[in-house]
């Protein structure tokens, strides 16, 4: 006779019931009915009763969800490729009579050892079971346990996200085909691992293909200030259209993008201060002018397609951009004071302000396209690219960005000037690449024809470096230039079929009929790449009218999994001490740490800046068998405190914290500092070993987040956590 299927507990949502509002009936009571979670745990009722004005009451229960077998996972919030870890599992025995217990585990995306465990649970006791495990491919882990003892049976499934390498690399390279095909020499990188990456080939009939990989960054970068979040949102908006017809890895839905959207929205609203504008992290501090007018920027670019913003944000932020010049402070140059007006006016103008026109007429005859930096000019040109008033003023300005341009046969690119380039890139964010990208979508509104055009987008697409540029303002503005680019120059209507060929065999056919953002990948597994009769050369080719696009890029992680530490711009060291016994943190002769299960671990980090440096942040991933402890919880408990918080600055030594802001995540922890002097910085932070197992660990990493090629990482760390000795 086949056995009753076990029932799987998947859901585990912490909120069982929220009812904002229930009537009593005629003898003053309500019901409620409630679908418990899988969740087997206590559940705490809370309820608030309101009659008129005058009458109130509030009370508690509790209910317990328990049954006689109960199986519980504990893995840890996260893994990365190459961990090895033992899989707590719980088996908890509610009844009065001992239990013999069948455990059995089924996982995707790691690798379980001894599946399968036989175990004797005491009468109202609990037994707690390890299973060694490795997560052997990145990406979402599920994983089930079953139990049955008799008639009686539990399971609960769990998902996880497993990271990439820390050492994980990848490269791309893009071109087009308009007839004919293209061979690339291809050589499969040696001592990487087998099960990781591969060769991806993509092909379009757009280029917006040129754009997923910048588009895929700003989705997945790290930090989350108001900046980062409206480049985000900006990205969004621009390409909403397009990507949701992506089928890519990555590339969210066009449910998945709206959910996101209003999330980065409600965010964004919740920032905001009193005087509608923004601080970089938090409300309630100093608003940033540039901050400020690149969030009304991307709300506005977001109420525009669509989507629920705010009125009174709006309302606030139109204000704000109104009055900006009383708002940008008295050190801030006449240089900055322009680009900041004329980005100002670009927003007002997207808002459907008809003053902003009149104002930046105003603007050229005063400043004169000589005396202003070449983004502000580009501003400027896109607020007077439709005005019939303003044929003189456009003139001008055409004439100024013309001849700024500096050009070779096939690309071209702009050098804007500041009276000093690091306090641009303090206040404005600068770089050249943005600027690029404002100028470039200025000349497309202004003059449609321009022979430029072609060779500023050619020339910013050749300065990505992986397929994006290098920090969120760059991404997000060439992203906006290059989406109008490509709406607006593409005219042959698709009809050809695209094929990749790995020496001389197939690999990939995909047809294109018609105006389609559809885009076709193949990957080919690094086993394969790696194996004795490897090609040598990858051949690209289509067949049939219109242009082709393609990528062909390279992933993997080298077999080692270490990293050397890296000192670009920064020094950057970490350390793990023990917080409550002396032996609960060692330092093994190979470098490696051994914690103890259960212990508390302070880790610290060190970051030392030989000079001044701009918009810093500094990040510590952890390794995935500890947990971070915030100290603001309540239960978390205190630390010993430390000897002497003082830096060792060249100037602002009385500073006892020497960052602004600072994030505690499941898996690092960030603290972040606007304007950083030379000097010698500690972080440290409390975290508690949870799991056992080894682990890898990515280096610590400081950079200049605007010019994040003046970065610092430490070394690859190894963390063993071993389970506690039985008492």
């Amino acid at each position: 006779m086949r056995a009753a299927p076990i029932t799987l507990r998947a859901d585990f949502n912490p909120l069982a019931l929220w009812e904002p509002g229930v009537r009593t009936d005629a003898n003053g009571r309500a019901q409620a009915p409630v679908r418990i979670p899988g969740s087997l745990t206590r559940y705490r009722v809370m309820a608030v009763a309101v009659s008129g004005a005058r009458h109130f009451g509030v009370g508690e229960a509790a209910i317990t969800a328990r049954q006689g077998l109960m199986v519980r996972p504990s893995p840890p919030r996260f893994l990365r490729f190459g961990d090895r870890f033992e899989l707590p599992v719980v088996v908890q025995n509610s009844t009065g009579a001992p239990m013999q217990v069948e455990l059995a585990v089924r996982a995707t995306g790691l690798e379980v050892d001894n599946v399968g465990r036989r175990v004797t649970v005491p009468a109202g006791d609990r037994v707690e079971v390890h299973f060694p495990g490795r997560a052997t491919r990145a990406g979402t882990a599920r994983v089930q346990i079953a139990a049955t003892a008799g008639a009686r049976s539990d399971a609960a499934q769990m998902e996880l996200p497993v990271y990439t390498p820390a050492t994980a690399e990848a490269f791309a390279t893009y071109g087009v085909i308009d007839t004919g095909a293209v061979r690339l020499p291809f050589a499969a990188p040696g001592n990487v691992l087998p099960g990781f990456g591969g060769l991806e080939i993509g092909f379009s009939s757009t280029a917006v293909i040129e754009l997923t990989d910048a588009y895929l960054y700003l989705q997945s970068y790290p930090f989350e200030g108001a900046e980062h979040i409206a480049s985000r949102v900006l990205a969004n908006a621009a390409l909403r259209d397009v990507l949701t017809a992506f089928r890519t890895a990555g590339v969210p839905d066009s449910a998945t993008l709206a959910g996101s959207m209003q999330r980065d929205i409600q965010r964004i609203a919740a920032l905001q201060n009193p005087d509608g504008g923004w601080n970089f992290w938090r409300r309630g501090e100093e608003s940033w002018p540039y901050v400020s007018i690149h969030v009304a920027h991307a709300l506005e670019r977001a109420r525009a397609k669509g989507y629920a913003v705010p009125q009174e944000t709006l309302a606030r932020a139109s204000s704000y951009l109104r009055d900006i010049e009383r708002r940008i402070p008295a050190l801030y140059g006449p240089q900055y004071r322009r680009s900041l007006v004329a980005y100002a006016l670009y927003v007002r103008d997207r808002m459907g302000e008809a003053a902003a026109s009149v104002e930046a007429r105003r603007r050229v005859a005063e400043w004169t396209p000589a005396g202003m930096p070449l983004e502000a000019a580009g501003w400027l040109l896109s607020v007077l690219a439709d005005d019939p008033a303003a044929q003189a003023e456009r003139q001008a300005l055409l004439r100024h960005i013309n001849n700024r341009a500096t050009e070779t046969a096939a690309a071209a690119h702009f050098v804007s000037r500041y009276e000093e380039s690091k306090q641009a890139e303090l206040l404005l964010l600068h770089s050249d690449r943005r600027t690029d990208g404002v100028l470039l979508e200025a000349l497309i509104a202004a003059d449609p024809r321009s022979d430029l055009i072609p060779k500023v987008a050619r020339g910013l697409l050749a300065h990505r470096v992986r397929g994006r540029w290098a920090s969120t303002q760059e991404n997000a503005w060439a992203l906006l230039a290059l989406d109008r680019y490509f709406a607006t120059y593409e005219r042959t209507v698709p009809d050809f079929v695209a094929r990749a060929w790995l020496g001389d065999r197939l690999a990939a056919q995909s047809a294109f009929q018609g105006r389609t953002t559809e885009r076709s990948e193949t990957l080919v597994p690094m086993r394969v790449l790696v194996s004795g009769d490897a090609p040598r050369e990858v051949t690209l080719g289509k067949e049939g009218a219109g242009r082709m696009y393609y990528r062909a890029g390279l992933r993997y992680a080298p077999a080692d999994l270490t990293l050397n530490p890296a000192d670009y711009g920064f020094r950057v060291e970490r350390v793990y001490e023990a917080v409550d016994s002396a032996g609960d943190v060692r330092r093994l002769p190979d470098g490696s740490w051994q914690i103890r299960a259960g212990a508390r671990v302070r880790v610290r980090l060190t970051m030392i800046a030989p000079a001044q440096r701009v918009h810093v942040a500094l990040a510590d991933p952890l390794p995935a068998g500890l947990e971070p402890m915030n100290p603001e919880l309540q239960g978390t408990g205190s630390a010993p405190p430390e000897p002497s918080p003082l830096e060792q600055t060249s100037e602002q030594w009385w500073r006892r914290s020497w960052f602004e802001h600072q994030n505690l995540r499941d898996e690092r922890a960030e603290a972040f500092r606007s304007l950083l002097p030379a000097g010698v910085y500690t972080y440290t932070y409390l975290a508690r070993a949870t799991t056992p197992g080894e682990f890898v660990v990515a280096p610590t990493h400081a950079e200049e987040m605007y010019s994040p090629e003046t970065f610092g990482r430490g070394g690859t760390d190894r963390v063993i956590v071993v389970p506690e000795p039985p008492r």
